[in-house]
């Protein structure tokens, strides 16, 4: 019997699945294919953390940690739908959800020991994890010719848009990163060294392997904020929306700090005038203005009365912010994990340059993104739409991606590598010899990091990005800034291991990600394609910029991820949009998330399958899969916003309608074919009374027992309406 996992995870995929995994179970049971399902949702992972505080029948296993040693095994094959990347204020409300239905875990400030152990599982706990190889994301030809001939909504821009990126200059993590690729084993430790010459441990222990890559740098939070009150003076000035686009769950340590800073900035009157106060509250800014007006729940009817009066006069005073919920008076800077950068970025660079105001009308925005690092790619795309108009969905090429990512290459601003300063002093970096490797100044409040890159996943990168220029026969360009003291260091890696392949005949280069932005964008322009080689913050980017512009969601990419011991994962798409529809599902029994991307990693899952296992079923089932695939979007079968018509339970059955009629329809193995004629049958003709079963319902509301933890049950009723299909799937 061969294994499929298949990961339980948050929010709309969750849902998705109690709808899909069903159909799926049903389809490959014949097949000697048995599918594993695994709980890595945010619930799960903290269930797993505190087993002490659970009883016996609450306990469950650290399927996460499972997953991790599977990925060593050639045989795994995961398909891995998108999990929340939890900042703290989902970790709170996630630990309030459990707490209320009778599980005893801690809260996440009860103890230095408890934060510790919750900071394991916030932000980007599990894609380091699973990825122990490297990302190969592209949107399949079935899926780009969709889009041309269905194009989306694409805003309208102009050269008189006043949209704009605004980044730092000077004191950011670019202006100050050094690097050094190490020539034998060593072992690392940082240091905070205050200016009374006192020591303070930061991580005592940081082995490195030979010729692995090291980088660390500072930003200075003086500078930052000189940067956040001199774009909100530009904004204020021009008479534009302000937004901030950072990315404080992945970043997880970094950005909620920098994040805290603009929202102090902004508010520094109010701070100005309240802090006492706000400080015997315990209101953290690093978890936006929404954990004060949690915190004014405290105070007495009078003193939170002034303080909104207050808050108000600040947004009078002040240039109006972006909104994320209009209508609730929702800002951009509420909540931090409301707006992530690699959403929030192409979907204003697709509105034309344009955000939501308190108004609910779109308009231009200065966008701060205070690094250097990888902001001027977003302004080399607002600049190119400036001066070239919109793009045509219905011509432009594509821009496939080949990440880094192995054994957690990159891992920016998160994790047990990230501090801020406690003081004026120095951070220094010492081998095991004691020699000082990095040494930086550093002033209260500063944020400092360090990333590794390992070797081999360095190589793997390389090869993986020349088989998929050979493959495809599209250059490919590497995007490496030399400027920059990481990427010059990666850039002597791809020249000292390029040779190692035959490259005869391929137009692979080299660029920083300002000039590679502009020529991708260029040919994309001409219809042609152009694979975009990066590191792992910029594939995250790239991989919902370029799919957003071209597809109108980074959903319907298929996601390759060749495990380095020869298995393989298999991702489903992002979930940026996951909360949205599942507040619109519990209100109106609607789920506007679309899995096509599911059905492309099953597809692929299946042919890996086949294979690397000599399962003849798995290689029929993968290629039916994307024929009904096809068919799914040549009928238009996805999702639409509108109630009443095909959500994604009917999406499910219409993929399932095609699928059992292309394996009826199949001549390979007949014993197949048979068994499915009747399912396509009954389905076919049962079409009308299934589509009515499935929309008897819409817009009323539905309880599913809770939004991190649904209980299986409710959920699984609300998302399989349909008495007849359920019947003929058995």
């Amino acid at each position: 019997m061969s294994k499929i996992i298949y990961t339980k995870v948050d929010e709309a995929p969750a849902l998705a699945t109690y709808s899909l995994l069903p159909i799926i179970r049903a389809f490959t049971k014949s097949s000697g294919i048995e599918m594993v399902t695994k709980d890595i949702s945010l619930a799960g992972r903290i269930l797993s953390t505190f087993p002490e505080n659970l009883t016996e029948d609450q306990k469950i296993g650290d399927a996460l940690a499972e997953l991790g040693e599977l990925t060593q095994d050639p045989n795994a094959n995961i398909v891995k739908l998108p999990n929340v990347s939890a900042s703290v204020p989902q970790l709170k409300a996630c630990i309030a959800e459990l707490q209320s239905k009778g599980y005893n875990i801690p809260n996440y400030d009860e103890s230095a020991e408890i934060t510790a152990r919750y900071s394991k599982i916030s932000g980007s706990a599990v894609n380091p994890v699973l990825r122990e190889g490297n990302s190969d994301r592209r949107a399949p030809g079935a899926v780009k010719n969709y889009a041309k001939n269905n194009p989306h909504r694409m805003g309208k821009w102009t050269a008189e848009s006043k949209t704009e990126v605004a980044h730092m200059d000077h004191g950011d993590f670019y202006g100050s990163e050094v690097s050094k690729t190490f020539d034998a084993e060593d072992d690392l430790k940082i240091t905070y060294v205050a200016k009374d010459g006192s020591e303070t441990v930061l991580k005592d222990s940081l082995p490195v392997l030979k010729d692995e890559i090291i980088d660390a740098t500072v930003m200075s939070a003086k500078a930052l904020q000189e940067f956040y009150a001199k774009t909100i003076a530009e904004a204020k000035e021009k008479d534009v929306l302000l937004s901030l686009h950072l990315k404080a769950t992945m970043m997880k340590v970094s950005d909620p700090i920098m994040f805290g800073f603009a929202v102090k900035v902004f508010f520094k009157d109010l701070i100005a005038k309240h802090g006492e106060l706000f400080d015997s509250l315990g209101v953290n800014f690093n978890n936006g203005l929404g954990d004060l007006y949690s915190k004014l729940e405290n105070v007495d009817a009078a003193k939170k009365a002034e303080i909104e009066a207050d808050i108000a006069a600040v947004y009078a005073s002040q240039p109006r912010l972006a909104m994320v919920n209009s209508a609730k008076g929702i800002t951009n800077l509420h909540v931090p994990s409301d707006v992530i950068i690699d959403a929030s970025m192409p979907a204003m660079l697709k509105g034309g340059g344009k955000m939501w105001n308190a108004d609910d009308q779109e308009e231009d925005t200065i966008a701060m993104i205070p690094d250097r690092c990888y902001a001027q790619s977003f302004k080399a795309v607002i600049d190119d739409c400036k001066e070239n108009g919109t793009l045509d969905v219905t011509t432009i090429g594509t821009v496939p991606n080949v990440g880094l990512m192995a054994q957690k290459a990159e891992e920016y601003g998160s994790h047990d590598k990230t501090f801020q300063a406690a003081g004026d002093g120095k951070i220094v970096v010492t081998d095991k010899a004691g020699n000082t490797v990095f040494s930086f100044d550093v002033e209260e409040g500063d944020i400092f990091r360090m990333c590794q890159a390992k070797d081999a996943p360095i190589q793997d990168w390389i090869k993986l990005a020349v088989s998929r220029a050979r493959l495809s026969n599209t250059p490919a360009i590497f995007w490496l800034d030399e400027n920059r003291g990481h990427d010059a260091q990666m850039i002597k890696k791809v020249n000292k291991y390029l040779p190692d392949h035959d490259t005869s005949g391929l137009d692979i280069s080299i660029m920083a990600p300002l000039e590679a932005t502009k020529v991708s964008l260029e040919r994309m322009r001409k219809g042609l394609d152009t694979i975009s080689v990066t590191g792992n913050v910029l594939r995250d980017y790239n991989t919902d910029l370029f799919p957003i512009l071209e597809l109108g969601t980074s959903a319907k990419m298929l996601s390759i991820v060749p495990l380095m011991q020869g298995g393989g994962l298999f991702e489903t798409g992002a979930g940026g949009s996951a909360p949205k529809h599942v507040q619109q599902f519990t209100q109106e029994q609607y789920l506007r998330w679309d899995s096509l991307g599911e059905f492309m990693a099953l597809a692929a899952s299946f042919e890996h399958l086949g294979n690397t296992q000599g399962n003849a079923r798995a290689k029929i089932l993968a290629d039916t899969l994307d024929k009904a695939t096809g068919t799914f979007l040549l009928e238009d079968k996805s999702p639409s916003r509108k109630l009443g018509s095909v959500d994604n339970r009917g999406s499910h059955f219409y993929l399932a309608m095609y699928w059992a009629q292309e394996l009826a329809a199949q001549t390979e193995d007949a014993q197949l074919a048979a068994e499915f004629a009747p399912i396509a049958k009954a389905m076919t003709e049962n079409e009308d009374k299934i589509n009515s079963e499935l929309v008897a319902n819409h817009g009323t509301s539905v309880d599913i027992g809770g939004y991190y933890l649904p209980n299986d049950e409710l959920a699984s009723k609300a998302m399989r309406p349909s008495a007849t299909l359920n019947s003929i799937i058995g």
